[in-house]
């Protein structure tokens, strides 16, 4: 649980790295319209939500600063007992007042007076570039002696690169939930008929673990579906010899896990799978092990095609030299997609991976990114051995970068072939026997 006390911590920080004469406002979340009167579930903005762990729309931060005075002001919805019968409760400003570590608390209907009030003789405004017009035109509606508009949204992605102690538990927390969601999978996937039902069981047991709601939408993709990257009809059925891709990870407190595993439908692997799984395998894990402080992810990303690229040519997917099927991206047919990305309360982080000035930032102690080494073969491709065709295989782990090293916080979730094999016999003997080996 990530305590108030931290969230002031985040607050003073952005504040820290605002001009002298400024003014700052991070908003809330809206409802989205799902269809007609119907709407999505709410999530919070995620900058908003790392800035106050509040969960509430209509409501906002504003940051103030003038010369050495600084404070940071919150808005919250007023109270209205006719909307809360319908809606749910709100917090209001009384009770928020007592709860979050800020200098001043209004109602949100006070905001457009308060900033016009905030923004005389400021020189410069923070705001979120990607705000709807309509929230722009308020700002800037108040705003004609500011000299300059930054994006606050840059500074809070930055300082969302690091994990604390806490983020981290949370996110320990939510793959502790998905790895028990993928092993239900390989135990009864070959009892199953359809991608849905699979799906179904996942989910379920996302919802019956305590998380929030999945991270991203899950991908269970038998057979020739695995080569459709982002495939998430799952609605195929689940056929005998064939794998299956499963890419489901849970949201836990708002923070996200993302795990991709690849299992035989019937549970046993054919040797043209296992040939072609475990080298994607061992390209993962070599991967890992070049993680620490101060490795570039591009420098990741050249080793992945280096080793994905050999493994297709010792297989007889790709034909040629090393050299030139690098030179010519002859991989990207097989591998189109880089080989990770930074995971938080976003399960696609919203961090940046270079600096202003265009140089790549290197990793650091308390950084989160997946990993996720893949090859994709379309069952028409007739430029690939027949035994390979329609096969399409990613492994996907979140990784830890540590003060030396880095951590694989999803290592208990299972993924050599003896391990997934032992797990689809779904025995006692044979599950006690695989936690015995993690």
């Amino acid at each position: 649980m990530i305590q108030e006390v931290e969230y002031k911590k985040r607050r003073d920080k952005l504040l820290s790295k605002l001009s002298k004469h400024s003014v700052g406002v991070v908003f809330s979340s809206v409802y989205k319209t799902r269809s007609n009167d119907t709407e999505y579930p709410f999530r919070q903005d995620s900058n908003f939500y790392y800035l106050s762990g509040f969960l509430e729309d209509k409501s906002c931060l504003v940051f103030f600063k003038k010369g050495k005075q600084v404070k940071t002001i919150l808005f919250v919805a007023k109270k209205d007992k006719t909307q809360e019968l319908w809606n749910g409760k709100r917090l209001g400003t009384d009770e928020a007042k007592g709860r979050f570590l800020v200098d001043e608390v209004y109602e949100y209907e006070e905001f457009n007076a308060k900033l016009k009030e905030y923004l005389v003789n400021k020189k410069a405004l923070y705001y979120d570039f990607k705000l709807d017009y309509s929230k722009v035109k308020v700002l800037k509606r108040y705003s004609k002696e500011i000299q300059s508009f930054d994006n606050i949204s840059s500074l809070v992605q930055n300082m969302r690169l690091i994990k604390s102690n806490a983020e981290i538990e949370l996110i320990k927390k939510a793959i502790s939930i998905t790895k028990d969601a993928h092993h239900k999978a390989m135990n009864i996937a070959s009892s199953l008929k359809y991608e849905y039902q699979l799906q179904a069981e996942i989910e379920y047991e996302f919802k019956r673990k305590g998380a929030y709601s999945d991270a991203y939408t899950s991908i269970v993709a038998c057979g020739n579906a695995a080569n459709t990257l982002h495939y998430i009809d799952n609605n195929q059925k689940l056929k005998r010899d064939e794998l299956i891709l499963i890419d489901a990870g849970c949201e836990y407190k708002y923070y996200a896990s993302d795990i991709t595993r690849t299992i035989p439908v019937n549970g046993v692997f054919t040797p043209p799978q296992k040939k072609l799984y475990n080298m994607i395998l061992k390209t993962q894990l070599k991967i890992i092990k070049m993680i620490k402080p101060g490795v570039k992810r591009s420098e990741l990303q050249i080793r992945a095609v280096k080793l994905l690229s050999k493994g297709m040519i010792d297989l007889g997917i790709l034909n040629g030299s090393l050299k030139n099927v690098i030179k010519k991206e002859l991989y990207k047919k097989y591998y189109p997609h880089g080989i990770g990305h930074w995971m938080g309360i976003d399960v696609h982080d919203e961090a940046p991976y270079k600096y202003k000035n265009g140089k790549e930032i290197p990793f650091k102690s308390g950084m989160v990114l997946t990993i996720e080494p893949g090859i994709y073969i379309d069952k028409n491709d007739k430029d690939v051995p027949k035994k390979y065709r329609g096969i399409g295989i990613r492994i996907e782990d979140d990784i830890l970068v540590t003060k030396n090293a880095c951590k694989n916080l999803s290592k208990g979730i299972v993924k050599s072939i003896e391990e997934v094999e032992l797990l689809a016999r779904n025995t006692d003997t044979a599950v006690a026997k695989v936690y015995s080996l993690l």
